[in-house]
């Protein structure tokens, strides 16, 4: 029985696919089913049920995923003790980060971060929470910045910063001469919205719980449309196919400047206006945090990096000491 062997078989549980599982572990999928057919020779039990397109974690096999799992944190506790009598801040460090923060935080975050610690670089890694959050328990990632809520792990957490949400709207929209837009208005818009899987599609669902009706169903088509990034979706939004949220990192630092600045043939195509909701006393937001393993030995290392962050600047959001 090896460390690997318990890695893949976590995978497996996790994935429900083999193929998947080994993607996600960077082998293929017959060396994955060949390690995973070994280790259920020498344990003399069958871990999972395999059907045609499905996998299944048997009864047994799930009490076995889940000691595995304790098993590999603490192997990654070991590395980490390890380490304890090194410098906290030589090595690299590996950060996941969610892919609607990623793109607007990581350029000036890297750039603090090789100033102030530069014997400690970010190895980076983007996905979705969920997945961010498995390779945290796994010791595949050491810390990961996300957006709450997320399911309590018993992670060990510190927030960072609340960021508002905006509207992005077509600049030749009615809604592009207000000042702000209010959520009942954004209730008769066709919505765009992330893919299944983004937590920044339900924070949008939140604040216009009206469009999951349609997010769930093919008749839905003609009211919401999905993109694959917030990118992706901002130019459906700038060819006029629909309005959107954003978090207002991702707004262009000129796009909020007023006209008179801007040069005469640099007109945008999207206009981005602050969010009122219903009651007008709260501003759609979201709360973004560090998170990592309590085993995690490097606490002067999660410092640095927080202490990165807040270095950085973050225009429009609040930062939380």
């Amino acid at each position: 029985m090896t460390l690997t062997e318990l890695k893949y078989i976590v995978a497996v549980a996790r994935e429900k696919h083999f193929g998947h599982a080994a993607e996600a572990c960077y082998v293929s999928q017959p060396t994955l089913s060949v390690a995973i057919k070994k280790l259920e020779e020498e344990l003399d039990v069958k871990l999972f049920e395999r059907s045609a397109g499905e996998v299944s974690v048997t009864p047994l096999g799930e009490e076995i995923v889940r000691q595995a799992q304790s098993v590999l944190e603490q192997a990654a506790a070991i590395k980490e003790i390890a380490k304890r009598g090194k410098d906290p801040l030589a090595g690299a460090l590996t950060l996941g980060v969610i892919y609607t923060i990623g793109p607007y935080l990581l350029p000036e975050l890297v750039r603090h971060a090789i100033q102030r610690t530069p014997q400690m670089p970010l190895m980076l890694q983007e996905n979705y929470t969920v997945k961010l959050l498995e390779m945290l328990r796994t010791g595949e990632i050491d810390c990961a910045i996300v957006a709450e809520p997320f399911p309590d792990t018993g992670l060990a957490t510190a927030p960072l910063y609340d960021e508002p949400f905006m509207a992005a709207v077509p600049s030749n929209h009615p809604l592009a001469q207000q000042d702000s837009v209010s959520t009942i208005e954004l209730k008769n818009e066709t919505m765009l919205l992330l893919g299944s899987g983004h937590c920044f599609r339900d924070h949008v669902l939140e604040v216009c719980p009206e469009f999951a009706r349609y997010a769930s169903n093919a008749e839905g088509i003609r009211r919401t449309f999905e993109g694959s990034s917030l990118e992706t979706i901002k130019h459906m939004v700038a060819a006029g196919m629909g309005v959107t949220l954003v978090p207002r990192l991702s707004v262009p630092r000129d796009a909020l400047e007023a006209p008179v600045r801007r040069r005469k043939n640099d007109e945008p195509h999207i206009r981005y206006l602050p969010i009122r909701t219903e009651d007008g006393l709260v501003t759609p937001s979201r709360r973004v945090v560090l998170v990592w393993r309590r085993s995690f030995t490097r606490y002067e290392a999660i410092a640095a990096l927080r202490n990165a962050v807040y270095a950085c600047n973050l225009p429009g959001v609040e930062r939380i000491s």
